[in-house]
């Protein structure tokens, strides 16, 4: 009876916004229907080109109705395919160079990749307006990436073959939202499910009396156990059918690794993040999915799994503020950390209460990315990353530890030894390309062969997908002086594991490879075949979380056991030697966290310090609690606080 009358008072409610853009929309532009899509309100028109041309009519509906609306050509008007891509090609510019062309039924849309984007919309848009009148096909102008990411193609063409499936999910997704509210907004939580005391499997749920969201969905790669190294779904508060929505900080998988579980376990709902992040996101989980088959392991999900994830994703841009449940609004923005990664802005209620979740994040400037967003239109909760909380992690400056990097690889290549950096593939194995093809460039680091390995090569293609996400320099270089320095003549691609044989026995040279915690990947190789000759080094330059082989060997292990060439575990003697930098960590040191929470506009009342190890946090919150006067707490693993 209650979920009849839900039904009815949404239906009215839906009727009523129907008849209101009816009665603003000019007839002539033969609106055929209106739907909820996602958390966007679809117009469907027969003449599409009209109500594009008079956007202050639709800027005038949305200022009322207070929701965000798209204009979609009716699928029945839309030229096909081949016809609305011929007629595209004429009426573009030859020098425009359009790279490629694709379609998504379910938005309507034509994809054009082009390497000069302004040709291809034309003064004021006039080529625009007449790609959408004469093929009744809304186009979507990106620039050609440099390097060609297969992970962004293959999303493409999997999102067109299954459009009605897609069309399905948003529709969904939409009534979801846009649901009458039961409840008054109240009883705000913060549920702890992973990542408190610890760093790995971040998962927080924050519920209030109508909405349930989840705030990242990691593993713990330094256990193999479930218990530990997944985030505690047996929590009463967390119930995956009362789910409205995932939000994602960033493609990391001790933030990412598990979301696939919960689609293979019934979530039918939208995943929201960055469209950087969601191409990161899903070659880092199809790749857990590749090392666990080489190790034997069984993984907690498969392929189709990771792809139900691609078909649920909507992503967003940075600021944009989005409907993701009755009574809660999202918006993204920039952390700093790797491509893409953000801080979650909550918005609950009519300005009840505002949480701010940073997932991880870099308070400066680095050489691929802009520093952490601080300034959001309110605050109240701040949940904050403390890695590097402890009071002895201080950083050395960037440039120190340019410096630092340069001198161990010029000392290492002087006594004719190799380099091995592990790298994750996002983030870091960029910053260090920079920084090589820049050094190097300018005489200071000794030149060798740079070998690229493992997934760094198609990271770094999503990278130069997404120039907009990219720090001023680097992004000026590539969109405006068209030189990619991610393709230095100095980088060697390695695209078969059958050519690594003569990069490990021939001469002195640097190798950047995943895994960045010797966990896996192709680094192995390169490390048991030079750990035993004290003339080469390995450069750690990202944080080893407890229970890794990085761990153990960054500690100084004299020895490791490892699987040999045979299948059988024997012991490998560590005699190179064992560096680390930590000023090119993509998270905030200790006095980096301290100036963040001390800049934040406008003041939060009070700060969750989560994701550190026990002691790092519980010391980071009371030095706050002293130095901000700002209420700190530390949550421990199934805990839940109430806000409000």
């Amino acid at each position: 009876m209650v979920l009849k009358k839900l039904a009815r008072t949404q239906d009215k409610d839906k009727l009523e916004i129907t008849q209101y853009i009816l009665q603003h929309v000019p007839r002539e532009a033969e609106v055929t229907r209106i739907e909820y899509e996602g958390p966007m309100l679809a117009i469907y028109t027969k003449k599409p080109e009209m109500l594009v041309d008079q956007s202050n009519v639709i800027a005038e509906i949305v200022s009322v109705i207070r929701k965000r609306i798209v204009i979609r050509s009716d699928p029945s008007v839309r030229l096909p395919e081949t016809e609305a891509e011929k007629i595209t090609r004429e009426l573009i510019t030859p020098e425009a160079e359009i790279s490629d062309i694709n379609f998504d039924p379910s938005l309507g849309e034509i994809i054009i990749e082009t390497k000069k984007p302004g040709l291809v919309i034309g003064r004021n848009g006039v080529v625009l307006q007449e790609i959408i009148k004469k093929t009744k096909w809304r186009p979507h102008v990106l620039r050609s990436p440099p390097i060609k990411s297969k992970i962004v193609t293959h999303m493409r063409h999997y999102l067109h073959s299954e459009s009605k499936e897609r069309e399905r999910i948003l529709r969904t997704v939409g009534e979801r939202i846009f649901r009458p509210k039961t409840y008054d907004v109240g009883d705000i939580r913060i549920v702890a499910l992973g990542g408190a005391q610890e760093v790995g499997r971040s998962a927080f749920l924050v519920k209030t009396r109508e909405s349930s969201v989840l705030l990242d969905c990691g593993i713990n790669p330094g256990s193999n156990r479930p218990f530990e190294s997944f985030p505690r779904f047996d929590s009463p508060e967390f119930q995956i059918d009362d789910l409205d929505a995932v939000v994602i900080s960033h493609a990391h998988l001790d933030h990412c690794g598990l979301v696939p579980f919960l689609y293979k376990y019934g979530y039918d709902g939208p995943l929201y993040c960055s469209a950087p992040t969601s191409n990161l996101m899903t070659m880092l989980q199809m790749d857990y999915l590749d090392v666990a088959s080489k190790q034997g392991i069984t993984p907690y999900y498969d392929q189709k799994d990771v792809r139900e994830c691609v078909l649920h994703t909507i992503p967003l841009r940075f600021g944009v503020v989005t409907d993701i449940a009755p009574d809660i609004r999202l918006t993204l923005h920039n952390s700093g950390h790797i491509l893409g990664a953000s801080m979650i802005h909550l918005h609950i209620g009519e300005g009840l209460h505002n949480v701010v979740y940073t997932g991880d994040y870099k308070f400066g400037r680095t050489m691929l990315l802009e520093a952490a967003t601080t300034e959001f239109p309110r605050i109240e909760t701040v949940i904050t990353e403390s890695t590097y909380g402890g009071a002895d992690d201080f950083m050395p400056s960037r440039v120190e530890a340019e410096e630092h990097l340069t001198n161990i690889i010029n000392q290492t290549l002087e006594r004719k030894g190799k380099v091995l950096i592990p790298v994750p593939a996002v983030g870091r194995a960029q910053e260090i390309m920079l920084i090589i093809d820049g050094y190097m460039k300018r005489g200071l680091m000794k030149e060798a062969p740079v070998f690229i390995e493992g997934m760094i090569s198609e990271a770094t293609a999503i990278h130069t997908a997404y120039p907009e996400y990219l720090g001023r320099e680097v992004r000026h270089s590539i969109l405006h002086e068209e030189v990619n320095p991610f393709q230095s003549d100095y980088f060697t691609i390695v695209e078969h594991p059958s050519v690594r044989q003569s990069i490990i026995d021939g001469e002195p040279c640097i190798v950047l490879a995943t895994s960045g915690m010797l966990e896996g990947g192709p680094v192995i190789e390169y490390f048991k075949n030079w750990a035993n000759d004290e003339r080469n080094t390995i450069i750690f330059v990202s944080y080893q979380i407890e229970g890794t082989m990085g761990k153990r060997v960054q500690k100084g292990v004299n020895e490791v056991t490892m699987m040999d060439n045979e299948g059988r575990m024997a012991a490998l003697q560590v005699k190179m030697k064992t560096e680390t930098i930590n000023g090119f960590s993509g998270h905030s040191d200790r006095r980096q966290l301290v100036n963040y929470i001390t800049h934040l506009k406008p003041k939060p009342e009070r700060v969750f310090v989560v994701h550190g190890e026990k002691q790092k946090t519980i010391g980071f919150a009371n030095f706050m609690m002293g130095k901000a006067d700002i209420h700190t707490i530390v949550p421990g693993v199934l805990e839940t606080f109430r806000l409000l």
